[in-house]
């Protein structure tokens, strides 16, 4: 079984803690972050700045944060089968210290 390969071509900050993403099969993507941003490793992205200096990495063509925060390509490009997963999840990562 084949499974499709997804990266990033580029991206543009649309909103505070939103980004319109682009795919490498044509697919536009508008996501909020801000459910997510809690926790050690995204919880230091709510500072505007922070979050606002994500790139695209070269090497593995997908969202990176100065931190070191990343997410799947795959989990970005689905992002609408994922969401409401992922807010759950960062429901218990609110009680991390960040």
């Amino acid at each position: 079984m084949e499974h499709p390969i997804y990266r990033v071509t580029k991206f543009e900050v649309v909103a505070p803690y939103t980004l319109k993403v682009e795919f490498n099969d044509g697919l536009c993507r508008t996501i909020n972050f801000r459910p997510l941003l809690v926790g050690e490793v995204f919880g230091p992205l709510r500072e505007s700045a922070v979050f606002n200096a994500v790139t695209v990495d070269p090497e593995v063509q997908t969202l990176v944060w100065p931190n070191g925060a990343d997410f799947d390509p795959a989990t970005l490009h689905d992002w609408p089968i994922y969401e409401a997963a992922l807010h759950e999840r960062a429901q218990s990562w609110e009680g991390v210290r960040t």
